[in-house]
């Protein structure tokens, strides 16, 4: 992926994006602007472990494949919250 060749800051910068989607998908989590993008950074990890260890898939190389990657760690880091704070119901 790209953070294999760019470092930490292709981390935090795909990271951020991420996070900002995966705040636009999943409402009412409650951690407003910051906390949805470090919860992107952790999803940067979540998404590739998740496709490439678990599911064996890849979604290709560069930024985009590195950035839908992230978001959807993302997505399901934000969805396991909101189902452990109770909030699916509401």
């Amino acid at each position: 992926m790209v953070w294999e060749a760019h470092g930490i800051i292709a981390i935090i910068v795909i990271g951020i994006i991420a996070g900002w989607l995966a705040g636009l998908v999943v409402k009412g989590t409650g951690f407003g602007l910051l906390g949805d993008l470090v919860i992107g950074i952790i999803g940067a990890f979540i998404g590739n472990w998740l496709l490439l260890s678990v599911l064996h898939l890849s979604l290709g190389t560069g930024w985009v494949a590195a950035i839908i990657s992230s978001a959807i760690g993302a997505i399901v880091l934000l969805l396991i919250i909101k189902l452990l704070r109770g909030g699916m119901g509401r």
